[in-house]
């Protein structure tokens, strides 16, 4: 059975549509796009294509205000961080990450995401022991989507070293561990649970990093992936990029594109710090820089170099990573906020084709985002996923009638929610605002943050 939107405006694959009626089918796909049988009184505001959240570590948003007080030596960074982060996986359970991945799956529905890439490396149990079900976390975050509605793509993590001296996993880390081989069986166990899913459900792989995975582990993950989605994070941090130059020769972005098949299937989370030729090859290879602004903040990770990289034809797409703040808008409002206070100039991300800074950064991260968590979608038009995101129409500064200042208002100048609506392959999560299942997750979310409060 079909089902039809109404909008007052859409921004659609050929540019803004007053009017728009959206016919959708029951697999969830976008029939057609036009105005015929327009009806103002079922009509939301702005009507926007959905937009993926590239990259995130649902379990982390447990972990909000744990990392916030100064260490002891009074020079924290990402790896301080880090420290933390390890101790509060030693208390988390299977019931624990279902409970927070559907919370956090809520949270990003109501910021307007439709979509989302789970980059999961909680494989095991404290101490490493093995699940009998070795996909039994997996299977937890996707009970969470099933309960949520919101599209996800699964990116299971190899992590095989501690270093890049292939030093053994330690502490936090051991719950990480798979050598090659229990990888794949891995894989295929969430494969197995997959085919319990939604039809827009996506498996993809992910190579924790090049400290964390050799090239032997790196062939194995594209094996398993011939048709992508392959996440990593690269140059993240410069210690990192120092590293990895010292034991491979070459900076972490350079050697991967040298020497791994890095194409228009691959993600590079972060890919903070590059040099000239790396944003160069990074942009002419087709793969999607999967920017964190807000988590990079916080982590004082660096700056994306952002305007050569567009400039050059690269792809972007934003995530929530850490999720410390889960903010569609302030992704996109952090990502051109930084390179503001770095270049000292404004509006700095636009270009000539579209002036609009807040269109131009949106649109752009929605079609990179949809591509680099390999879902149809990014787009209102005939034959894609019906991943759409409404704004509210009964906001003073969302009713411009310029649907570009429109844009630029959310994501510049608004901090109460303006999310009204939101469909995930046609499956209406958001409503008025609010999600649909809301009540009974923030129950499940509190209990487990009760109990692992305790546990700390």
């Amino acid at each position: 059975m079909t089902k039809t939107i109404h909008a007052r405006r859409a921004l659609t694959a050929e540019g803004w549509l007053d009017k728009a009626v959206i016919e959708v089918d029951d697999a969830g796909i976008v029939a057609s796009v036009g105005q015929d049988g327009f009806d103002p009184a079922r009509a939301v505001g702005t009507l926007l294509p959905g937009m993926a959240n590239c990259h995130t570590h649902s379990f982390q948003r447990a972990m909000a205000g744990l990392a916030e007080h100064r260490g002891p030596g009074g020079e924290d960074d990402f790896w301080s961080w880090r420290t933390v982060m390890y101790r509060f996986l030693d208390v988390l359970t299977p019931e624990d990450i279902e409970a927070i991945a559907a919370q956090v799956q809520v949270d990003m529905a109501e910021a307007g995401y439709t979509a989302s890439a789970e980059f999961h490396y909680v494989h095991h149990q404290p101490g490493g022991t093995r699940y009998d079900d070795p996909a039994e976390t997996s299977a937890r975050i996707m009970a969470a989507s099933e309960a949520s509605g919101i599209g996800l793509t699964h990116l299971p993590v190899l992590y095989t070293h501690g270093g890049l001296d292939r030093r053994a996993l330690e502490g936090g880390q051991v719950r990480f561990g798979c050598t090659p081989d229990e990888f794949a069986t891995l894989c295929q166990r969430i494969a197995g649970h997959g085919s319990a899913m939604p039809p827009d459900f996506r498996l993809g792989v992910a190579p924790h990093s090049l400290r964390a995975v050799d090239e032997a582990g790196l062939a194995a993950c594209i094996a398993l992936a011939p048709d992508g989605p392959i996440h990593i994070h690269a140059a993240e941090q410069t210690a990192e990029v120092e590293q990895v130059e010292a034991h491979l020769g070459a900076r972490p972005v350079r050697w991967l594109l040298d020497n791994q098949p890095v194409d228009h299937r691959w993600c590079l989370i972060h890919a903070t710090h590059l040099d000239e030729s790396e944003i160069a090859g990074l942009a002419a290879s087709g793969a999607v820089a999967g920017l964190c602004p807000t988590t990079e903040a916080n982590l004082g990770d660096g700056v994306f170099p952002a305007g050569p990289y567009l400039a050059q034809g690269g792809r972007i797409a934003v995530g929530s990573d850490s999720n410390i703040r889960i903010s569609l808008a302030e992704e996109l409002r952090m990502l051109e906020l930084s390179q503001r206070l770095h270049l000292r100039r404004r509006v700095v991300l636009a270009d000539a084709d579209c002036p609009s800074n807040g269109r131009n950064l949106y649109s752009r991260a929605a079609a990179g985002g949809a591509a680099a968590i390999g879902r149809n979608a990014g787009a209102i038009a005939a034959g894609k996923l019906a991943d759409f995101t409404a704004l509210r129409d009964d906001l003073p500064l969302l009713c411009h009638p310029d649907p570009d200042r429109t844009l630029d208002a959310w994501i510049f100048g608004m901090e109460q929610s303006c999310v009204g609506d939101v469909w995930s392959a046609g499956r209406h999560i958001v409503r008025e605002g609010r999600h649909v299942a809301r009540e009974g997750i923030a129950q499940r979310f509190r209990t487990a943050l009760d109990r692992l409060r305790a546990a700390l």
